[in-house]
């Protein structure tokens, strides 16, 4: 299956939610006059994307319309898919250029954190590279053993304490032991913490100002897990962990669990940072790498799913 067919697929709520309100907007369609332009902005954030960025897309595809003389309804929405990819971050993928390099996976409780670092692990042994979790998630029970079953899926070495370990001591340790063995990427797994939580935040700092002193000039990505079915909560938890860890990209799960995905649009392109992946499914392949274009067409895509 295609990443489009993936995405389609993944979208299914969603599409069933904007595809009915687009089609609305669409019923009487002759021309693209103020009207329509009103409606479809109304649309766009019915399905999450957001008041600021529907009006600003739809100010642009104003222009475009009279730029290009869009005719029909599907030119109008090519334009607007193309519109509201161009306004987010662009995904370049992830930047692992040192060894070892790291990528540290942060956000809330009950987002995906661990089960996302097994799936981009196991999509990272699956290129050849050397890969080592650290099990920096000391406070929730059974986190430990919960990473240990996914470095076994995916191949991965994993350092580990005891349960109330300090996670920085963690970290450390997991550095020492990735420059020892040759180790291509570490990724690190927190606990679970709200954005505005001030001790909480204060550790993962810490944890920020290990990676930098043990490894200087290391390739850091950190990656801020969303679950996408908390809707326009996502961007204050982006904002908070943004200002404390100075994040590199977002991870937006359950996808395929809501009927408003455009807050995928919406965060990347309030907060000026990617979506390197989506989830849109238990399996493991099912953490997608993240195309701005696809995703967009896909939003507004109608055909049933083969």
């Amino acid at each position: 299956m295609s990443f489009f067919e993936k995405i389609k697929a993944g979208l299914k709520k969603t599409k069933e939610n904007t595809a009915a309100n687009i089609n609305a907007v669409f019923a009487t369609f002759r021309t693209v006059d103020e009207e329509l332009l009103s409606d479809l902005e109304d649309a766009l954030i019915l399905a999450d994307i957001g008041a600021y960025t529907a009006s600003e897309a739809i100010d642009e595809l104003r222009k475009q319309s009279k730029l290009q003389n869009l005719q029909t309804k599907e030119e109008v929405i090519d334009c607007l898919a193309k519109i509201l990819a161009d306004k987010m971050a662009p995904n370049g993928g992830l930047r692992l250029e040192t060894k070892p390099s790291v990528i540290l996976m942060v956000g809330v409780n009950g987002v995906g954190k661990t089960t996302s670092i097994g799936k981009i692990g196991a999509k990272l042994t699956a290129q050849g590279k050397k890969v080592l979790f650290a099990a920096a998630d000391t406070f929730r029970a059974a986190a430990a053993d919960q990473l240990s079953i996914w470095a076994q899926r995916a191949g991965a070495d994993i350092v580990r304490h005891s349960e109330g370990a300090d996670p920085s001591a963690v970290i450390f340790d997991a550095l020492t032991a990735a420059k020892a063995r040759g180790v291509d990427v570490v990724i690190c797994d927190t606990a679970g913490r709200l954005h505005n939580k001030q001790n909480l935040m204060n550790e993962l700092e810490k944890m920020r100002r290990v990676i930098d002193r043990e490894l200087p000039g290391a390739s850091v990505e950190t990656l801020l897990v969303l679950d996408a079915t908390t809707g326009q909560n996502a961007i204050s938890q982006a904002e908070g962990f943004n200002s404390v860890t100075g994040l590199t990209g977002l991870v937006l799960t359950k996808l395929d669990g809501t009927a408003k995905g455009g807050i995928a649009i919406h965060v990347s392109s309030a907060m000026k940072v990617p979506v390197k992946f989506i989830g849109v499914g238990e399996q493991a392949d099912d953490l997608l790498e993240f195309n701005a274009l696809e995703f967009t067409r896909a939003f507004f895509d109608e055909k049933e799913d083969a």
